[in-house]
């Protein structure tokens, strides 16, 4: 079974701002009225504003590295919105406005890129694993615990967010097979970006990548990914299905990478300006901003207190960011292992006279 909607995948917000009717799915969204929408149209200027503070952060030498999720807010904060604080999500390195939306502090979520945490927060506080680097690990991860978490009786459920480079591994494939064999409650989130850094989605896939779902005996729904309504509607629909005891569901967001896969990429080798311009006349952002401009629910005063916000929420990360101390340079040693040994011991003494050669090194 395919879940969609007539044409190419379910939208109930245009890139003008009208919203459209879109039948088993209008639903879904009845009860997010305009204080609702303002508040995540705010988490959305937030994450952006967060992302491009983030970035410029890189650029100035204050962390390492950082992946861009500019052009993807609707599809990380409708699908966060409409899921329990008890959920569990299983996210890859880009789901910073998905974190957002957890409540993470900002201080741990950005402390792994400069150096000074081994994987940022605890998974506990949030009910958010650490962001895992290795491609699609976390699939099986969100399997295991929607496992887990039918085992127990529970009906919370887990999500597994991943791009549409991941579809090609195989963890994700066999993620799928669990999930569909056990009727694990989970949610599989495909955030299609169009591209796997440089390599563009149609070189991994002449069919929607929603379509491969149902040959595992797992139903799909491709939505907008630009639509915030359509992302948190298909969201609360998959979630619905799992904790009813009907297993997982497969969500592919068709929404666009605007900027860098991460600050050490450079797109402009491989995608032209027409392309940029064309999404960019989708974009996320401005389709709520128009539809609650036309509601008159979002005044200029309203609209210049939600950037403040933003803004606000920038400083704050900034501060935290240039507040934490430098990581000792031995420090990556001592949680290599559970207990010392013979062989750590000697990398490390090599690595401190190695530092040590330097003026002002440290030993």
């Amino acid at each position: 079974m395919l879940l969609t909607h007539s044409g190419e995948y379910v939208q109930l917000l245009t890139p003008r701002g009208e919203r459209v009717d879109a039948p088993g799915f209008d639903p879904w969204v009845a009860d997010i009225d305009a204080e609702e929408l303002r508040s995540l149209y705010d988490d959305m200027v937030i994450s952006r504003r967060l992302d491009t503070e983030a970035t410029a952060l890189q650029r100035q030498g204050e962390i390492g590295l950082w992946p861009p999720l500019l052009g993807q807010e609707a599809a990380q904060v409708g699908s966060a919105r409409a899921l329990r604080d008890s959920d569990f999500v299983f996210g890859s390195y880009r789901e910073n406005a998905v974190a957002y939306c957890r409540g993470v502090d900002l201080t741990t979520m950005i402390s792994v890129w400069r150096g000074n945490a081994n994987a940022g927060w605890n998974p506990y506080d949030i009910n958010m694993a650490a962001p895992a680097i290795i491609i699609g690990a976390q699939s099986l991860h969100a399997v295991g615990y929607a496992m887990g978490c039918d085992f127990d009786g529970s009906d919370d459920i887990s999500i597994a967010y991943f791009g549409d480079g991941a579809t090609s591994q195989g963890d994700v494939n066999e993620a799928m097979v669990f999930a569909a064999s056990y009727k694990a409650p989970v949610i599989f989130f495909c955030q299609n970006n169009q591209y796997a850094i440089s390599e563009p989605v149609g070189v991994q896939t002449t069919k929607p990548i929603a379509d491969r779902a149902p040959g595992f005996g797992i139903p799909s729904i491709r939505v907008d990914g630009n639509d915030v309504l359509a992302v948190y509607a298909a969201t609360a629909i998959a979630a619905d299905r799992a904790r009813s005891g009907n297993g997982p569901t497969y969500i592919e967001a068709v929404t666009y990478r605007m900027g860098a896969h991460t600050t050490s990429d450079d797109p402009t080798r491989y995608r032209t300006e027409s392309e940029l311009d064309e999404w960019r006349e989708k974009d996320p952002l401005d389709r709520v901003k128009h539809y609650l401009t036309s509601m008159g629910a979002l005044d200029a005063d309203q609209s210049a207190q939600i950037d403040e916000h933003a803004d606000r929420v920038a400083r704050e990360l900034r501060a935290a960011i240039r507040a934490l101390p430098e990581p000792e340079p031995l420090s990556f040693f001592d949680t290599v292992f559970a207990e010392p040994n013979a062989h750590l011991a000697r990398q490390r003494s090599q690595h401190a006279a190695y530092l040590a050669s330097f003026d002002g090194g440290e030993s």
